[in-house]
């Protein structure tokens, strides 16, 4: 069910995301400083284009908690927004709620990107 998931989620609306993400840290990698944060969103958006059967921890310490911080005033209330929006969207219907769910879970990783662990499962 997972594969299915993700198929149809690439075609619906994870396309569009992991674009958002991908060219979000590509922005971020044009400074140098900035790079640890392009990476990051690179993790993101490969994520943002198959989310289903993964799931993602939250954890981190002082450092991510100041990165976290940067992120949210410059990126991350504005991805958080969008796949906010997208799962009202999705949720309007009883099929789409799964996607629904899916932005929900890539709109917490928008507001708090550092420090986390994604998890497959298989």
């Amino acid at each position: 069910m997972g594969c299915l998931g993700n198929i149809l989620w690439f075609i619906f609306g994870g396309l569009v995301q992991g674009l958002a993400w991908f060219l979000t840290g590509c922005l971020w990698c044009i400074s140098i400083v900035g790079i640890p944060i392009g990476l990051q969103c690179f993790k993101i958006s490969k994520l943002s284009f198959f989310p289903f059967g993964k799931e993602v921890v939250y954890g981190g310490g002082v450092g991510s908690f100041l990165l976290n911080l940067i992120w949210l005033l410059i990126s991350g209330i504005w991805l958080a927004i969008s796949s906010a929006l997208l799962g009202v969207v999705f949720c309007v219907t009883v099929v789409g709620i799964p996607f629904g769910l899916q932005c929900f879970k890539l709109a917490k990783l928008s507001l708090l990107p550092f420090g986390t662990t994604i998890v497959t499962y298989r």
